[in-house]
């Protein structure tokens, strides 16, 4: 059975061809199920493959977790004011994040922390945050209050209480960094996929990309390639008959009440993963201008009775609805 992991589904029929044999793998990191599909010569070598990525998986959630009191990026939050030095990986993705976070004048913010904090408390409590609350965390939330230096490879906030979230990239970055593993393993014929974010390497043996189905686009096969999808219609928690989805705005302090399901294909999985993450909470005339700042990705958000194709210069060909995971025989 192939599941249906946030409006993405994968299309099967992988036949082993010219020695080359089909294996599929999943383990739970980042608090979701991690699949790889992977073609090797042999069982040995395609679990050796599956190992390493694994493990570079973990390896990279002790840098990026926000859960993680000991991860790197909480560190940051205890040393306020100072250059902390970090590794090459967390500057990387800090760097793309302070990128998106300029192109979308806050829209998207790796220093959201406080506030994912505070809507994490009431989603476990069912209470909504006070004013005073969001107003306190709001104040904490600045990018601007962020700095890097490439040349001591180090990091530094500026304010006390500050705290990074890195939810709406890093998954990107792993997934990219285990894919990358693959391909140095030998099984560069790949495809890694997690919580809506889908690494695709080498096509299968004798075909020309993954079959890959997507809401809102016309299927076709893809290889190497990043797909990223983010949305409020799955996590949320409901108040008063308002739906307050998981991802918030950063320049309000809210969580999300509409309801919108955004998908990015492009070369970079932390790139596609923080514009998707982006342009669900942008409205549409800054999603196309956002876009347009990325000439080597296309997007498509779709709603509720509503289509839309985002990414500029395409046909408007991108039509569907959500829908509910489904099992694909």
């Amino acid at each position: 059975m192939i599941r249906l992991l946030t409006g993405i589904l994968l299309l099967g029929a992988l036949q082993p061809l010219w020695g080359q044999a089909r294996h599929e793998f999943t383990e739970l990191h980042m608090g979701v199920a991690v699949r790889m599909v992977l073609f090797a010569p042999d069982t040995a070598t395609a679990r050796r493959a599956a190992r390493a990525a694994y493990d570079r998986i973990a390896a990279l959630e002790d840098v990026f977790s926000d859960y993680r009191p000991g991860s790197e990026v909480r560190r940051l939050e205890t040393r306020p004011g100072e250059w902390v030095p970090v590794t090459d990986e967390l500057l990387e993705v800090l760097r793309t994040a302070l990128l998106v976070a300029a192109l979308t004048n806050g829209a998207f913010d790796p220093t959201a922390g406080p506030l994912t904090h505070l809507w994490r408390q009431a989603r476990s409590t069912g209470v909504l945050p006070t004013p005073a609350d969001l107003d306190a965390a709001r104040a904490l939330v600045n990018w601007r209050a962020l700095h890097l230096n490439g040349l001591l490879s180090a990091v530094r906030i500026d304010r006390a209480g500050m705290r990074l979230d890195l939810g709406g990239i890093a998954k990107g970055y792993i997934l990219g960094q285990a894919m990358a593993v693959l391909d140095s393993s030998g099984t560069s014929s790949a495809l890694v996929e997690a919580g809506g974010d889908i690494i695709l390497g080498d096509p299968p043996p004798g075909r020309l990309g993954w079959d890959v189905e997507i809401q809102g686009m016309a299927p076709g096969p893809l290889a190497s390639v990043a797909v990223a999808t983010s949305g409020t219609t799955e996590q949320y928690l409901e108040i008063g008959g308002v739906r307050y989805a998981h991802i918030i705005d950063p320049r309000t302090g809210l969580a999300l009440t509409t309801r919108h399901l955004a998908t990015v294909i492009g070369p970079d999985p932390a790139v596609a993963d923080a514009l998707a993450t982006a342009l669900v909470v942008l409205g549409a005339g800054d999603r196309r201008m956002l876009l347009a700042g990325f000439p080597g990705y296309r997007a498509t958000v779709v709603v509720p009775d509503l289509h839309e194709v985002t990414a500029p210069g395409t046909p408007p060909q991108f039509r569907s609805t959500p829908r509910a995971p489904r099992e694909q025989p």
